[in-house]
């Protein structure tokens, strides 16, 4: 029985999923390569820029739905009041991200309607473009980033030499020639251009290992459920939880606390410093925390010595649109609209903006709060280059199944990016320590309370991409749109003549 036109040229769609099939938690990045060179068939068998459009906005239809259903759990948290807008959450969400695709996949069939190579430059060129633009614009959303699928895969320390649209342009390149291949010499050169791409990291030398002399740093995980996190007969229970882990033997260095994982204000003072120092035995203390400047609130990280004297805070500046903060949030309350996240009004204020915080016996740390360690900008922006990346976070509100795993997945990119150890710990997991070239060295489970004393390892020399940036592979980008245009244009002209 024949399908339908209209349903038959949904087939993109289906190609979206099995693309996204490269996210954590399955990552099974060859189908990523797979479902993305079935997207450049697609792009080739359009007849015009609109049809490539509609390609490439179901095809993102199709990827974002699946990679990003996980945004559906934050509304059920507290379902009977916000349950009712999860479907239109995740579908409008996906549709719009989808945009993004849709119109460059236009672009590339307006710039290259015939020939493989110029159609394989126009569709590289500009869906990495897209991309950086989509991690850019109305304050960025780089999640579920095209080379984002090639994380688990061999590949991932070329991340310190081209960076994450470097990652996208290298995946982006081995599906179109994969889609482009017909038989024999031309797939010979596919499965060598694939076999460099991902035996090449191997002669990049390996990530430094900790001695037994490095310091010590105590990642505690007290499992505090999102449903329960601010219930006030659960509150003493997991506060007593994240007291007891840290009083254990031996002390560390340091112990790390989650994001909001102290139940009270840090302006409340010497009551609550008192009570930590008292269970640190002298060990200093980083913990999530709100705090008040009047009628400011702040998303903060706090940092105590050993003897529960305040030496750092740093203030959380990129904040989660609708999570931790409403756009046009007078409007949004009068309909009923607040942040997630926030206890208090329309939501958090913004710190200045990415600080180093210095650690005594421990080394000089980039503090990042829950998703700012999606953003390699921010990491880029600090003022100098620390020992390590520090991410407190509290990934109860992404679920158990997709978003912890997919946010444990870009702090392995910002690692290997930047040649930097990167230490996290989250409320219900996973917390983690991963290594310079971004593997994952230990890890305490999803859903479980305790804790995991790790031996926090050197960083590697500045890496090429620490050094140059983004700027590289988006001009390398740019010329492959521009030689795909030149060449229309310098064909168009012969054909005039």
């Amino acid at each position: 029985m024949a399908l339908p036109i209209r349903l038959k040229s949904w087939w993109p769609a289906a190609a979206g999923l099995l693309a996204a099939c490269g996210e954590a938690p399955l990552n099974l990045w060859p189908l990523s390569i797979a479902g993305f060179a079935l997207l450049f068939h697609a792009q080739r068998r359009s007849a015009s820029a609109r049809q490539g459009f509609g390609a490439g906005w179901r095809f993102g239809f199709g990827y974002f739905l699946f990679a990003l259903f996980w945004i559906v759990d934050p509304f059920m948290v507290d379902p009977a009041r916000d349950g009712w807008m999860a479907p239109f959450a995740l579908v409008f969400m996906a549709g719009g991200l989808a945009l993004f695709w849709g119109a460059a996949l236009a672009l590339a069939q307006r710039l290259a309607p015939a020939n493989r190579l110029r159609q394989l430059l126009a569709f590289a060129g500009s869906l990495t473009l897209i991309e950086a633009l989509r991690g850019w614009i109305f304050t960025g959303f780089p999640w579920a980033e095209i080379g984002q699928n090639l994380i688990p895969s061999p590949a991932l320390p070329l991340a310190s030499l081209i960076g994450p649209h470097g990652m996208t342009l290298v995946l982006l390149l081995l599906a179109g020639l994969l889609g482009a291949a017909a038989r024999g010499m031309a797939l010979l050169g596919v499965l060598g251009t694939a076999g460099f791409v991902f035996l090449a990291p191997r002669a990049l030398p390996p990530a430094p290992v900790a001695t037994d002399t490095a310091p010590l740093i105590r990642l505690v995980q007290p499992n505090a459920q999102q449903r329960e996190k601010w219930d006030p007969d659960m509150v003493p229970v997991f506060f007593e939880r994240l007291l007891n882990y840290s009083a254990e033997a031996p002390r560390p260095d340091l112990i790390l606390w989650p994001e909001t994982s102290v139940p009270y204000l840090l302006n409340e003072g010497r009551a609550l410093t008192s009570i930590l120092a008292d269970h640190t035995h002298g060990a200093p203390i980083a913990f999530g925390v709100q705090r008040t400047e009047g009628a400011r609130y702040y998303n903060s990280l706090a940092l105590l010595d050993g003897q529960g004297k305040l030496i750092e805070t740093y203030d959380k500046h990129h904040l989660v649109p609708f999570g931790e903060y409403i756009p046009f949030g007078d409007l949004m309350a009068k309909i009923g609209i607040s942040a997630f996240a926030a206890q208090s009004g329309n939501g958090f204020s913004a710190g200045p903006g990415p600080r180093l915080m210095p650690i005594p016996g421990v080394g000089t740390a980039l503090p990042l709060i829950c998703y700012e360690a999606i953003f390699p900008r921010d990491i880029r922006n600090a003022p100098a280059r620390p020992d390590f990346l520090l991410q407190v976070t509290n990934d109860g509100w992404f679920g158990n199944l997709q978003g912890p795993y997919q946010h444990l997945a870009q702090a392995r990119m910002r690692a290997a990016e930047q040649g930097l150890p990167f230490v996290r710990v989250a409320n219900t997991g996973v917390s983690a320590l991963i290594d310079a070239r971004g593997q994952v060295l230990d890890t305490l489970p999803l859903n479980t309370d305790g804790y995991l004393d790790v031996r926090l390892p050197p960083a590697l020399p500045p890496t090429l991409y620490a050094r140059t940036g983004d700027l590289p592979i988006l001009l390398l980008a740019f010329l492959a749109l521009g030689v795909s245009a030149l060449w229309s244009v310098h064909r168009a002209f012969i054909r005039r003549s």
